[in-house]
């Protein structure tokens, strides 16, 4: 059978499967997943074109880190053949131990399991499957392969996990404001002491880079009716948590009813393989089937948030730079247990606070490093001429408030 397929990417153009290895990954059942999990969640509620999937990205960050490796390698730096595979598998699954509406899940059904936490689970499962091949890509994506640039590429400030997803995000949601110089940034990669910068030339493509992912963070990942959905589905899956764990009967696949019957933590949640089967079993389909079939429940609270889901009847949110009064939130909140009809301590389903984050440039991590002319490297804050760079390296830290509107 011939593996080596080329698919149709709308961002990219045509991507090259690179091994029948990277063929036989793509085609696992764990990938495969992935086509059923949208990569921004709930955006398209704001952005009617982003039901770009995670299969998406993934195979769009394999396709850049090839291009990475071309020039590294023009640029006499010694990458193998089995190097170039494994970082390419390494970026290709990064993504893998993603559950659908993965920050709701996170925050709900499974609590304190990041989905790096069960990436990392679910490559070694593959590498066990495929006898040991996936070594050195498990090598690279968690940092201990001695080349230490590989693992920059999979996972640093510029990483092509980054590069991907907001060159694709800004494809599928419209929002030109997140276009970055992808191709310009990778033609100026390089290798200085075994860490990856960036040539002097290419210090506006980064300067860009950065800037575009700040503008992304406000305009589409923290954008209030997208925080307004999310908040609105982490509190659909808390109450149906609630009410399974209390004996209620609610309609769920297999796997969803497994984890909204029992109280499954971090420790326990990788000691028994049996979590980690059922995890690998759920997708978007299965929580969206569950909330339309909520939507009649009897429960007022539950029923009440998933029709306001379906029908697109979003809380209201205020995203201020100070908290709220709790004066006003607990007006709200008796305001809204009187229209709803339910007691003020259910009212917190529907009236509660939060806070929200962006910090384009983290240096305390990782700096950006910049190769001058005369061979000396500096960090991007000190060799940039923006005034206002060194203020990405800083975290803005931004109050919500949601209620239902009209209350």
């Amino acid at each position: 059978m011939n593996k080596k397929k080329i698919i149709n990417d709308p961002v990219y153009g045509f991507i090259s499967i690179p091994s029948v290895l990277v063929y036989d990954l793509i085609s696992h059942p764990y990938f495969q997943r992935l086509r059923y999990i949208k990569q921004l969640g709930m955006t398209h509620l704001v952005y009617p074109g982003a039901l770009h999937t995670r299969f998406h990205h993934a195979l769009g960050a394999m396709h850049l880190m090839g291009l990475a490796v071309e020039v590294l390698r023009g640029k006499g730096h010694s990458i193998s053949p089995a190097e170039e595979e494994a970082a390419c598998i390494a970026i290709l699954l990064h993504d893998i131990g993603h559950g659908p509406f993965s920050h709701a899940l996170e925050h709900t059904l499974v609590q304190g399991v990041h989905h790096e936490q069960v990436s990392m689970c679910l490559m070694k499962q593959l590498n066990e499957t495929f006898g040991g091949q996936l070594d050195m890509a498990i090598e690279i994506f968690t940092g201990r392969y001695d080349k230490r640039f590989l693992h920059q590429l999979i996972s640093g400030q510029l990483d092509l996990d980054r590069m991907d997803y907001l060159n694709r995000d800004s494809f599928f949601t419209g929002v030109s404001e997140g276009v970055i110089s992808f191709d310009r940034i990778i033609k100026m990669f390089n290798v200085v002491d075994d860490g990856l910068v960036i040539e002097e030339k290419g210090i506006y493509s980064i300067e860009k880079f950065l800037i575009a992912r700040r503008l992304m963070y406000w305009q589409v990942y923290l954008h209030k009716t997208v925080i307004a959905g999310e908040q609105m589905l982490i509190n659909t899956l808390r109450r149906a948590k609630e009410l399974a764990s209390g004996g209620t009967s609610l309609f769920a696949s297999p796997a969803l009813a497994h984890f909204l019957d029992q109280q499954i933590g971090k420790t326990a949640f990788f000691e028994s393989p049996e979590h980690l089967d059922q995890f690998v079993q759920l997708d978007d389909q299965d929580i969206h089937a569950a909330i339309k079939v909520w939507a009649s429940h009897a429960d007022p609270v539950l029923s009440a948030l998933c029709r306001m889901l379906t029908r697109r009847e979003l809380f209201k949110v205020e995203i201020t730079g100070s908290a709220p009064s709790p004066g006003r939130v607990e007006d709200l909140q008796q305001r809204t247990a009187s229209v709803f009809r339910t007691s003020e301590a259910d009212a917190g389903y529907f009236v509660y606070t939060n806070t929200v984050e962006n910090r384009a440039y983290n240096a305390t991590i990782e700096n950006v490093n910049i190769l001058m002319k005369n061979n000396e490297v500096i960090d991007i804050a000190k060799a940039s001429d923006l005034s206002n760079l060194e203020s990405l390296d800083r975290t803005v830290t931004k109050h919500i408030l949601c209620y239902p509107r009209g209350i």
